[in-house]
């Protein structure tokens, strides 16, 4: 499980932003991740609320996510599609010259603090 591992970092840099910030309390954390970023949110949610209770300046604070929609683009037609319905044959020409051009991120977007 990964996940706790991800918490555990996203957690260090919150609190390294928030002491550079001179922050007391944080009340939320957004994080943007990915469709395919091979995440599991459920899991993610687990761990985060097991591991804030072990931060004094984090013990209540809530986790978001924002889902980030996997797009790939096809080199042939020039074309995007949604990558999970379609994985990587372009719907459009039939092609495998495609790429993935966003939905494995993993980001800390923003943090709600007091």
């Amino acid at each position: 499980m990964h996940e706790l591992g991800v918490v555990f970092y996203v957690i260090r840099d919150v609190k390294k932003v928030a002491k550079e910030n001179q922050v007391e309390s944080i009340e939320s954390v957004t994080l943007e991740i990915g469709e395919v970023s091979g995440v599991v949110h459920e899991y993610l949610i687990d761990c985060w609320n097991w591991a804030v209770k072990k931060e004094p300046m984090m013990d209540h604070a809530k986790l978001k996510i924002e889902m980030i929609p996997a797009l790939t683009y096809c080199e042939d037609c020039k074309g995007t599609y949604k990558t999970v319905r379609y994985a990587k044959i372009c719907p459009y020409c039939q092609s495998e010259h495609t790429y993935l051009i966003q939905g494995n991120e993993f980001n800390i977007k923003e943090m709600e603090v007091t």
